[in-house]
């Protein structure tokens, strides 16, 4: 774990017993960073909310995980399937949430076996108000009710929306305590099931829901833009802490840009959620897709997916599909980067927007992650010294950078158009067996996982090596406007001062 993550190995006496009696953490659980024992790695997946809103029934779920399955993607992880809002028809006369027996005539637990069949999970919706934001039937007040019929379905994931809170909001114990009612209800139902809290960071949830959920929203909802300002999302960067509307419509650099100043409380187990996914859905350009994806993934965000997977084209399988990006998310030691440096640049865009920035992360193997995004409208050479790069660790004096490392291109096996092409149209043959010579591009974290793999050095996860950095350095990359450099460090054993030995 990178050296500025907090780590909860000491709790006092008196904080202990406050956790025990008012969350649903168990003393089995204590010294455990996820609440519940789930997803110590981000989930990953698919929501149907982004490319279909409300439209939806059984044949577009049931069609859409199985593309998930054909396209290879599950075996990289994407294996929750999300039914977002819009499914109820209302509470029967006990009390119960029904499915809408139109949209899903052979009901909940059929969709949920269904699912499970394919090698998948299920994910459901339900809002912690009197409505979801859809305007069905919420679950505040009837938590038992909701988890034991979801329970019962066989559901593994729940997002948990913060709509029509009916005034239980506005500190951070209000808010704690309406989603709490729901983790306890999930929890004493016995089923393993994800909880991810869709709160939009109002109440500041990275303070408090660390012991009651696996994620939790940290900004209002992103929507398909790289950085158009809108005053449906009116608080600025620096605003994410004190943040009264989160509001909707924020733009990809927003999320990140808010991200900065939250990232340090993601844990194993409890992450910051950045939003779903809009890659795929035709608002932004490739470059700006790679920089989404890749601050998603390096900041721990949970990946799910929010494009029709029936219909994707081959540049959106192939980001969705890059396992050396993908490998950042998952990687044991679940902590965010960490942004050293942000810049104003003088080529405004548009929307007058322009900056430049640089994030690092340290991996649980001690390599490294630079992450150069270059926000203005031109192209430009960017770079990083070794200095620079590990700030936190004494800048120049520090041992590490007096170190010499390998560079590894994390988009530099991004899958080409004509294999993504093959594997949407069938005609190229699923992954089986991760390292084999020449597979540089594609992976099976279900045959191997990404925390063996990269013990192994699967090239595919590492990514493409393309030179290497002197001690006291410097990282140099052309990055393209609104794009991003992405490379993993290595230390390859050159310490300054030292010559090679002949």
């Amino acid at each position: 774990m990178a050296p500025h993550q907090p780590k909860l190995r000491t709790l006092c006496a008196t904080t202990l017993l406050t956790l025990l009696a008012h969350s649903s953490i168990t003393a089995a659980q204590v010294g455990s960073t996820s609440y519940n024992g789930q997803t110590l790695t981000p989930a990953m997946g698919w929501d149907n909310w982004n490319a279909f809103g409300c439209t939806i029934d059984e044949s577009l779920i049931l069609g859409s995980a199985q593309k998930i399955v054909d396209n290879g993607l599950r075996d990289l992880g994407y294996n929750y399937i999300i039914l977002d809002d819009c499914w109820s028809q209302g509470r029967n006369a006990s009390g119960y949430l029904e499915a809408d027996a139109t949209k899903f005539p052979h009901g909940m637990k059929y969709l949920s076996d269904r699912l499970h069949a394919m090698g998948l999970k299920m994910g459901m919706y339900s809002s912690a108000g009197v409505y979801t934001c859809g305007r069905f039937p919420g679950s505040l007040g009837f938590e038992k009710e909701d988890a034991e019929s979801w329970a019962g379905w066989g559901v593994d994931y729940i997002k948990y929306d913060n709509c029509y809170s009916n005034g239980q909001e506005g500190t951070e114990l209000l808010s704690f305590n309406r989603f709490n009612a729901m983790s306890k209800a999930l929890n004493a139902t016995g089923r393993p099931i994800v909880y991810g809290l869709c709160n939009w960071g109002t109440d500041h949830p990275w303070n408090w829901a660390t012991t009651i959920s696996n994620s939790w929203r940290m900004s209002g909802d992103v929507y398909d833009n790289f950085d158009r300002p809108d005053p449906r999302c009116p608080c600025a960067e620096s605003d994410v802490t004190n943040c009264p509307l989160p509001g909707y419509h924020c733009s990809v650099m927003n999320i990140i840009n808010k991200m900065a100043y939250v990232g340090q409380k993601s844990i194993s187990g409890a992450v910051n959620d950045m939003d779903m996914l809009e890659v795929g859905n035709g608002g932004m350009t490739d470059d700006e897709y790679k920089v989404h994806f890749s601050l998603w993934a390096l900041n721990v965000s949970p990946l799910i997916m929010g494009t029709d997977v029936r219909n994707m084209s081959g540049q959106t399988l192939s980001i969705y599909s890059n396992p050396a990006v993908i490998a950042l998310n998952q990687d044991p030691s679940v902590g965010a980067g960490t942004r050293l440096w942000s810049y104003d640049v003088a080529d405004k865009d548009q929307w007058g927007q322009g900056q430049i920035q640089m994030w690092v992360r340290t991996l649980s193997n001690n390599d490294i992650v630079v992450a150069m995004i270059n926000a203005g409208n031109e192209a430009r050479m960017m770079n990083s010294s070794l200095a620079g790069i590990f700030l936190d660790n004494g800048g120049a004096k520090s041992m590490q950078a007096q170190m010499g490392y390998d560079l590894y291109d994390l988009w530099g096996y991004r899958m080409d158009n004509a294999t993504a092409m093959g594997v949407l149209n069938g005609t190229e043959t699923k992954v089986m067996h991760n390292g084999a010579k020449g597979n540089t591009m594609r992976y099976n974290a279900t045959a191997m996982s990404y925390e063996e793999g990269l013990s192994k050095n699967v090239t595919a996860l590492m990514g493409e090596m393309v030179g290497s950095v002197k001690p006291m350095g410097m990282v140099k990359a052309m990055v393209p406007s609104h794009g991003v450099a992405l490379y993993r460090m290595r230390a390859n054993g050159k310490m300054l001062g030292v010559r090679d030995e002949l």
